[in-house]
């Protein structure tokens, strides 16, 4: 088969779908949470537990974050895409996301920002590292607790029939994975 060139600012939707998490953080000098729509969230440690948050020094939660020294992933599910679409279209630095789009806050386990309850699963983190990389600061958080909405997740995974995560495609298009399981072995 023939393969095309793929270049400039894009290339990296070759590697999508990517998950799309809500991540939430707090300004530490007031209290007010906030919370920012991202698809670059990965793990990258299983001993210890770290997970990495890529987010543009443009953006509020960058801030927010790197002064809190904290933040949640938060997972939301297609049943909520609009408000998650919402919440990666505007700023925090003008507008309550929480109350725009009707998320819920929900008292943290471990740490100050709260979680989303709408989301059904929740990695409360707290910030051991970041890392420039070009035009964005890797996030390194340590998670300190971990949950999940009951009757959802078994022996380490999602069931997909009851789950629909959202996964960004690129720009505004998003799609669910097939809940059809194959196993290699």
């Amino acid at each position: 088969m023939n393969k095309i060139d793929v270049s400039g600012p894009r290339v990296y939707r070759l590697i999508y779908p990517h998950l799309v998490t809500l991540i939430s953080c707090i300004d530490p000098a007031t209290g007010k949470p906030n919370v920012i729509t991202i698809s670059w969230s990965t793990p990258l440690s299983a001993v210890p537990q770290l997970v990495g948050v890529s987010i543009s020094p443009k953006r509020h939660s960058h801030n927010l974050i790197e002064n809190s020294k904290e933040f949640v992933v938060n997972v939301p599910t297609m049943e909520i895409l609009e408000k998650v679409a919402g919440c990666g279209a505007v700023s925090g630095r003008a507008v309550d996301k929480f109350e725009k789009f009707g998320l819920t806050p929900r008292k943290a386990k471990t740490i100050k920002t709260p979680a989303i309850e709408e989301c059904i699963a929740h990695l409360e983190c707290k910030l051991v590292d970041k890392v420039k990389t070009g035009d964005h600061t890797l996030f390194v958080g340590e998670v300190l607790a971990a949950y999940v909405n009951e009757g959802i997740f078994n022996d380490g995974l999602y069931d997909l029939e009851k789950v629909r995560e959202i996964y960004q495609i690129g720009g505004d298009n998003y799609c669910n994975l097939d809940p059809t399981v194959k196993r290699t072995r």
